[in-house]
């Protein structure tokens, strides 16, 4: 059993790669994404690679799993009737969220609605004090009558958010009881299991949001290790997490909050290990695929990690329009920007591209599969960019009279320009949304993108990073070997790992170093259960510590790392050290005098991330000129013109083989775009490195 496969469902493909790790052979597919029935597609697609790279299933010892299914099933509002059980007079913070509005100045501004509407949020006698002490027993009469009442109004899951609880989750854990006891099919789910920390409003929303989605889950992750077993796979099924860690299908199905952006996240990990493999300490991770574009700034060899997300956004680009989920999650924007999104003309005669996607299914005009809407992937094709015959490796053909078509009557017939224009209108406008997203994204993180080579991935990623780069200014692109399935290399990159949290809020001149000690030794031990029962080795799992610090009377915090070992006095000079180098990292000055706080302590706990080389150390290959397949005409604004253009055979592209630009280098799941004035090289690990000049 040597034979690892990643999986990654994204919203038009679905992308696989095999590794043999005895061997060292690779292979990356690509399959349409059965959106309908995503498990369908995988099954698919496992089955052809297996054929294709001649691996008997039962060599498969793994398959690393990640998707968007999760995300989805919020954004859609497609998950289960959920209820919700909170305490005597609570009933509606779900609703009030923060009272503050995500944009002052809109007064017909509509937040998202909870994912729990009113009539099925009920309350329970209970309450217990800010220090976990039980103020007032659980009525669990009352408690019965209530879970009956949820049951007769057809709810399919629950979710239960008592004040306080994640201090003792006496309350919420016998309320499970009962529901369990009235109910034994509903799905349960606790906020002391889900998010066991402070604030009321994201610990609620965050549970409502794990219940909501986990029949959902369950069902398609059951679906998909029956269809693996079918194909005769017998290896562990893991699932990436939002944090980059992966884990076994049990832990899944309990907490698939955690999955919400599980996707994306492997596409990050890769960045980061190609970052850490040439020796960079950052990156600008740019992943465009069918249905979104992802940037994800990755700073010390490490993507950054955030403590809260926010799902299904009513502005993409404002805070607080979204549902929080208070989940560890790697920080990235994501925009609907991708081969799929659809081109049209708005009411004021405006160009938009976006965020709706075509998908796979109907997909882009030039599928030839229903679609008849214009899309990026359209204009690419027309712009010559892309080759009809050698789409997905000819696996697939591409009609470029459709695609003319779609794009002349809907864009360039209401614009008066033609199939060129119209179609180099399309390419131009998605290009400036995701500069522009990715430009937000460093900015908020105190980052000057100009600094930050671009790292290139995803099906559609290396056609547009040429003039995605030129608006960042950024000093280089480096695409990858195999970049169209780059996300599911990074599964296979992936660590077992998992998160815990608890809140303990202290101020660190008068800690309980004793509760400390203890509160991380349970997270520890736990986490090291865990991982064993994965598979693990004691010995080799990795543990981190983190505490979320702010000085007292602030209201957000700053994470800051905890020494390893036993905590005493004697670690307080450490720790605010730590502390006062983050928040000036972030503020640039430090108050002085003023006492510091903790809140949340945290622990990761991961084994070891598995060896691999994306692209593998490959000698030789042909010299520039004879990689050449044919040319082609290709438009370049730089030329405002038609460009006959050399286009290279990705694989023929041996370490040290350099050209210039104009240039399209094709490979099988994706095609790499570069424009006049560029240069171009094949690195070690044949990466194509290209310098704008």
């Amino acid at each position: 059993m040597s034979a690892r496969f990643g999986v990654d469902i994204g919203g038009t493909f679905t992308d696989l790669v095999v590794v043999d790790e005895i061997t060292g052979a690779i292979r990356v597919g690509k399959v349409l994404t059965t959106a309908k029935d995503p498990a369908h597609g995988v099954e698919q697609g496992v089955q052809s690679l297996l054929d294709e790279a001649g691996v008997h299933p039962r060599r498969v010892r793994a398959v690393v799993h990640g998707t968007t299914l999760a995300t989805n099933a919020l954004i859609e509002r497609k998950g289960a009737r959920t209820g919700l059980l909170t305490t005597e007079g609570f009933r509606d913070a779900l609703e009030i969220r923060h009272e503050g509005r995500y944009d002052m100045y809109d007064l017909l501004i509509d937040p998202p609605p909870p994912l729990v509407p009113r009539h099925l949020r009920r309350e329970v006698p209970e309450r217990l004090g800010p220090d976990g002490s039980v103020l007032r027993a659980l009525d669990e009469d009352a408690a019965r009558r209530v879970i009956a009442g949820l049951v007769r109004d057809g709810v399919e899951a629950v979710a239960i958010c008592l004040l306080h609880a994640y201090l003792n989750p006496v309350h919420e854990r016998r309320l499970a009881e009962l529901v369990r006891e009235a109910a034994p099919s509903l799905v349960v789910s606790c906020a002391s299991d889900v998010v066991p920390e402070i604030r009321e409003y994201e610990r609620s929303s965050t549970t409502a949001a794990n219940v909501y989605v986990a029949p959902l889950m369950a069902r398609y992750l059951e679906d998909l290790e029956r269809r693996l077993t079918g194909l005769g796979v017998p290896g562990q099924l893991y699932i990436m997490q939002s944090s980059g860690g992966i884990a076994l299908p049990p832990l899944a199905r309990r907490l698939p909050i955690r999955l919400v952006e599980s996707g994306p996240a492997a596409g990050a990990l890769a960045a980061a290990q190609a970052a850490r493999a040439r020796g960079d300490s950052r990156l600008l991770s740019f992943d465009m695929g069918g249905t979104t574009a992802k940037a994800c700034v990755i700073d010390g060899g490490a993507p950054l990690v955030a403590r809260e997300f926010e799902v299904a956004r009513a502005d993409r680009f404002k805070k607080g329009s979204g549902l929080p989920v208070r989940v560890p999650v790697i920080e990235m924007i994501e925009i609907g920007a991708g081969g799929g999104s659809i081109a049209r003309v708005d009411r004021m005669g405006l160009l938009k591209v976006g965020p709706d996607s075509a998908g796979a299914d109907p997909g882009p005009a030039c599928y030839n599969l229903g679609g008849r809407q214009p899309t990026v992937t359209d204009a690419d094709l027309l712009l010559g960019y892309l080759d009809a015959e050698f789409f997905l490796g000819g696996r697939m053909r591409l009609d470029r009279a459709a695609a003319e078509r779609a794009v002349l009557e809907h864009v360039g017939g209401h614009l008066a320009l033609d199939a060129t224009a119209a179609a180099w209108g399309i390419h131009r406008v998605v290009n400036e949304n995701m500069a522009a997203a990715a430009r937000i994204h460093g900015i908020e993180r105190g980052r000057d993108l100009r600094a930050y080579p671009l790292f290139a991935f995803g099906g559609a990623g290396p056609v547009h990073c040429w003039q995605v780069a030129k608006v960042l200014k950024v000093p280089r692109i480096l695409i990858p070997f195999g970049a169209g399935a780059m996300s599911a290399w990074g599964l296979l990159a992936a660590p077992l790992a998992f998160d815990f949290v608890r809140t303990l809020r202290a101020r660190l001149d008068a800690a309980d170093w004793g509760a400390l000690n203890r509160l991380f030794a349970e997270m520890e031990d736990e986490g090291r259960e865990l991982l064993a029962r994965a598979g693990a080795a004691r010995e080799s799992v990795r543990v981190s510590r983190i505490a979320e610090m702010r000085y007292v009377g602030q209201g957000h915090e700053v994470e800051a790392l905890i020494p390893p070992g036993r905590l005493s006095a004697e670690s307080l000079p450490a720790i605010i050290a730590a502390f006062e180098a983050a928040y000036r990292a972030l503020y640039h000055r430090v108050p002085q005098g003023v006492p510091i706080e903790a809140l949340n302590w945290r622990v990761t706990v991961a084994a070891p991330a598995p060896s691999l080389t994306f692209g593998g150390a490959v000698a030789g290959g042909a010299a520039a000129p004879d990689a050449v397949k044919r040319t082609r005409r290709a438009w370049f604004a730089e030329a405002n013109d038609w460009v006959e253009t050399p286009v290279y055979d990705r694989y023929a592209l041996g370490p040290g083989t350099t050209f210039d630009g104009p240039a399209i280098v094709e490979e099988r799941e994706s095609t790499a775009v570069v424009g006049p004035g560029a240069r171009c090289r094949v690195d070690e690990r044949r990466t194509l490195v290209v310098e704008l000049g």
